[in-house]
């Protein structure tokens, strides 16, 4: 994990503001909860004072609705209440306490006792203060109104403190309950939403090595879902435009060296096409001469002549085609499109296409399994470099009769190798091998209809690509090469 991953910082920040303000609140509660619940007891007993009042203006403390109503706030605020009126005769005491406060009334009306409690407010015709009895402090209110009528509230603290205390407690274990809830929360919410940013850092990783096959395929219709569908708009976007350069550069390279080139290819091609197309055309020229002048007269001499003239107008028209292929990509008038293949995949496919020929031929295929390997080249032009290595092995083996066909990769680099047993190749011809119409054996070569041109084909393509090829010897049989560059993953 990452030491200051966005998922790390989202959760510890959110589980310190949660952590924060539980314990803010926490703080709160136990600084200011008494005190709150002091003043709210204080509001009761001005709300009793004041109900006592208007009884006293209306002349009602007597009644039944009067006493009801005391009844009904002393219940439930927890209030101890006695009151006198102006002749000291009991009109009403609460039943959880009530006369016990009668004496303490008054002692404080007629001066017999002075309070020694602590005064929290002193209003006209009342007094606040907090007293303690018997080791418990108590919240307490007496006064006389201008009636004479006489009165003491009183409500225990130590249950407020008690209430304060226990509430704090369990806010405390609620909080710390909750903020390890919250942090397992807010961990899952925080991973659930990194987790397509780390899928995202992971394409962007990949188009780095100019791997543009990882798509993002996140359905979210948010602000990162938008992200992951220009990433793809993006990544298809380098895919051509790093072809077109790769391509246009390619061209820019071979056009440097095209016009230096041009005469001397003129003059050559010219000169061997000559020399290789006299021997074909002479032995047309014969045969069909012989056919005119008569000097055949039975049927099967004839259908031998025409045989010879139909095979070397035959070889002569493969020799065409390849001259012309060959021309077009050393003149440059062929364009070498620069494209990501799999170059495993068009190895088997041909070797595929090419099992009748090698069954005929009583011949061995190895082919090594080799995952797929991404390429740049153009896929046409290095099917034909393979399609030209194949079938010399197939028309050279011998001995054994295997073909071993392998991949190799060699850091940025793929070598497609095609060995077939057999003679190795004289040193003196190694050097003309890649030469216009130079053949090694002429017999073997004219046995079956090669032209000496197919490693020139191979030769102008590989420069067209820029890039290597070869061959090498061995004591049973013969290995060409050639490498692509490879796709970074």
């Amino acid at each position: 994990m990452r030491k200051h991953s966005i998922k790390r910082q989202f959760a510890f920040i959110f589980i310190a503001l949660m952590a924060g303000i539980i314990l803010l609140c926490w703080f709160m509660n136990n600084v200011f909860l008494e005190k709150y619940y002091v003043s709210s007891k204080i509001d009761v007993i001005i709300r009793a004072y004041k109900t006592i009042g208007e009884a006293a203006t209306g002349d009602t403390y007597g009644t039944d609705e009067f006493a009801d109503e005391l009844n009904d706030i002393c219940n439930v605020s927890n209030l101890t209440i006695c009151i006198m009126d102006a002749n000291s005769q009991m009109k009403y005491e609460s039943v959880n306490g009530g006369r016990e406060l009668e004496n303490q009334l008054i002692g404080y009306i007629f001066g017999f006792e002075k309070s020694h409690g602590r005064v929290l407010e002193i209003g006209e015709d009342y007094t606040i203060q907090v007293v303690s009895f018997a080791g418990n402090e108590y919240l307490e209110m007496y006064g006389r109104l201008m009636s004479g009528i006489s009165f003491i509230m009183r409500t225990p603290l130590e249950s407020i403190r008690e209430s304060a205390k226990i509430a704090n407690r369990f806010f405390a274990y609620v909080g710390i309950a909750g903020t390890l809830a919250g942090a397992v929360i807010i961990w899952i919410v925080s991973w659930r939403m990194t987790k397509p940013i780390l899928e995202l850092n992971r394409i962007s990783e990949k188009m780095v090595h100019l791997d543009f096959d990882a798509k993002y395929a996140g359905r979210a219709k948010n602000e990162i879902g938008l992200l992951g569908e220009n990433i793809n708009k993006l990544s298809e976007s380098l895919e051509k435009a790093i072809s077109d350069l790769t391509t246009a550069n390619n061209e820019l390279q071979r056009d440097i060296e095209k016009k230096e080139k041009i005469d001397e290819m003129r003059k050559e091609f010219l000169a061997n096409v000559s020399h290789e197309l006299k021997t074909p055309i002479a032995l047309i020229q014969g045969y069909a001469e012989g056919l005119s002048e008569g000097m055949v007269e039975d049927e099967e001499s004839r259908d031998f002549y025409c045989g010879v003239i139909v095979d070397e107008a035959s070889k002569m028209n493969r020799m065409v085609q390849k001259l012309l292929t060959l021309n077009q990509l050393e003149f440059g008038n062929d364009v070498t499109t620069m494209e990501r293949f799999d170059i495993t995949e068009l190895v088997k496919n041909y070797i595929q296409s090419a099992a009748i020929l090698t069954k005929q031929n009583e011949i061995q295929v190895i082919l090594e399994e080799t995952p797929s390997i991404f390429v740049w080249g153009d896929e046409y032009k290095t099917e034909e470099v393979f399609m030209n290595y194949f079938s010399n092995a197939v028309n050279h083996c011998s001995g054994e009769k295997k073909i071993v066909v392998t991949l190799e990769r060699h850091e940025n680099l793929v070598r497609v190798s095609v060995f077939n047993t057999g003679q190795p190749i004289p040193e003196e011809s190694i050097p003309h091998l890649w030469e216009k119409f130079y053949k090694v054996d002429k017999a073997r070569t004219r046995e079956y209809g090669g032209s000496g041109v197919g490693l020139s084909i191979v030769k102008a393509i590989m420069d067209s690509m820029n890039h290597a090829y070869g061959m090498e010897n061995y004591k049973n049989g013969v290995l060409f090469w050639f490498e692509l560059e490879t796709v970074q993953e």
